[in-house]
């Protein structure tokens, strides 16, 4: 099996990320209630005034209070992520090592891969008894969605990448006094992908060649494809794959005077097994080649690789100043450093593709917010969060994820639409790094060289019922 689409499949355990549309570090989805948006999710294991709660932290559904909760939400991610090229190459081995001639010999224009997304959540609450709460969740807390032209100058190493996840988190609160509660909750989550990618066909027929030591069929490469990086005869692979796993989360509510709340809740990491296939569209112009030398590199196969999806932990901390003003704050840390290593192997022969060191690490995300009762009906919101890139350099920076530092500076709105149903808005400005990328695929040899400068803003809105 050819290592070619190694590079694809590392984009699924690995490297996935929203481009600048995924708004937590690395590919996680941290929107999940448009009440947190508007605090950029400070305090968001501790305040727990709706149905949301149920994911943040399950104990706090026992703050919701009797009958029953409902919140719904939707949140539009808009991203700008323009790369401009610093000088990206093709493989120097095509090229004698004369790295002049390897960046010259790369065509192509800078691009923007970002592209808005729609992010829905729901949750649903209900109280049993004076002990015991209930609820569950829909939301979706991992996704991808970026897209390159198919002439960008980075197309070998990425075209589209296109990931989602679905998760239905069941859970249940026990009050153990006025005081504190524990909570705790299963997740059944399901995950797609799809990423393409460009392939140079006059690359790789030259790599035939030379593999054959054929003058020959070296004349015949140069003269049907006379030109590397040439748009015009690539060929692409696509690799697609799903699966469903289970996880637990656990949560605990502490309230050490009736003015304060402290929130601690674990999410415990979700490791899928993905198995999919690679599906090649060959250039014309290459198929020749392949036929006559009975090469199989370009043959859709069966894979399978590992995406272990990191545990977190939040510490968070609501008080009320007074009865107009509410503080808050959180600490969570997201457990990147799981992808150390990859390991992805072809499905029927148990042969590895590829064990590259990837060295990813933990991440520590810090974000401040308040709550203005600015009336009945209407609570004023505010947040700022400073959130950290778990990629550790340059090198290890790939197209799929120019994942960067960020700030955010959130603002929002509840307003009381009636004794029963009220609605949420928020919104979030994410100010970004410039990002530097000096990647060189491991598979092709192929470097991207160049800076991503990004930002983002969401928009989101939920509504909220009680009876």
């Amino acid at each position: 099996m050819t290592k070619l689409p190694a590079r694809s499949i590392l984009a699924i355990s690995i490297t996935l990320a929203l481009s600048s549309t995924v708004q937590a570090a690395g590919f996680a989805l941290i929107e999940n209630s448009a009440s947190g948006m508007g605090n950029a999710f400070a305090g968001a294991a501790a305040v727990a005034e709706d149905a949301s709660t149920t994911w943040f932290n399950p104990a706090g559904m026992a703050e919701l209070g009797d009958g029953s909760h409902l919140s719904t939400a939707g949140h539009v991610i808009v991203p700008q992520a323009k790369f401009t090229d610093k000088g990206s190459w093709v493989n120097p081995a095509l090229t004698g090592g004369n790295i002049d001639q390897a960046q010259a010999a790369l065509t192509g224009k800078n691009d923007d891969g970002g592209k808005p997304a729609f992010v829905p959540n729901s949750y649903a609450v209900k109280r049993l008894n004076e002990k015991m709460t209930v609820g569950v969740g829909i939301n979706a807390p991992f996704g991808l969605e970026t897209n390159y032209d198919d002439d960008w100058i980075g197309r070998y190493n990425a075209l589209d990448s296109a990931m989602q996840t679905i998760n239905i988190n069941p859970s249940v609160a026990y009050e153990i006094n006025e005081q504190l509660t524990f909570g705790g909750g299963v997740s059944l989550q399901y995950i797609t992908v799809e990423l393409g990618s460009a392939i140079d066909s006059a690359a790789a027929c030259r790599s035939i060649a030379g593999a054959a030591n054929s003058g020959d069929l070296l004349l015949s490469c140069l003269r049907a494809m006379p030109t590397l990086s040439n748009q015009a005869t690539d060929s692409k692979v696509v690799i697609s794959g799903d699966d469903v796993s289970f996880s637990y989360n656990l949560g605990a509510m502490y309230k050490p005077t009736p003015q304060t709340k402290i929130g601690v809740s674990y999410r415990a990491a979700t490791n899928h097994e993905l198995e999919g296939k690679a599906d090649y569209t060959v250039n014309a112009a290459l198929q020749p080649i392949l036929t006559a030398t009975g090469v199989t590199r370009f043959n859709d196969v069966d894979v399978k690789a590992e995406a272990n999806l990191p545990d977190s932990l939040s510490l968070s901390v609501a008080h009320k100043v007074n009865d107009k003003l509410e503080l808050l704050g959180d600490v969570t840390q997201t457990g990147w450093s799981s992808f150390e290593r990859l390991r992805v192997t072809d499905k029927n022969t148990g042969a590895i593709v590829t064990n590259v060191d990837e060295k990813w690490e933990d991440v520590t995300r810090f974000s401040v917010g308040a709550n203005y009762q600015y009336n009945d009906r209407v609570k004023l919101r505010g947040g700022l969060a400073l959130d950290k890139t778990p990629v550790p350099n340059a090198h290890l920076l790939t197209p799929r994820t120019p994942d960067t530092d960020r700030t955010w500076l959130a603002v929002g709105a509840n307003y009381k639409l009636n004794k029963t149903s009220s609605l949420d808005v928020g919104y979030a400005h994410l100010f970004m790094d410039q990002t530097p990328i000096d990647n060189t695929s491991e598979d092709n040899g192929y470097a991207i060289r160049g800076v991503y400068d990004s930002s983002v803003d969401i928009i989101s809105a939920q509504f909220n019922m009680s009876f």
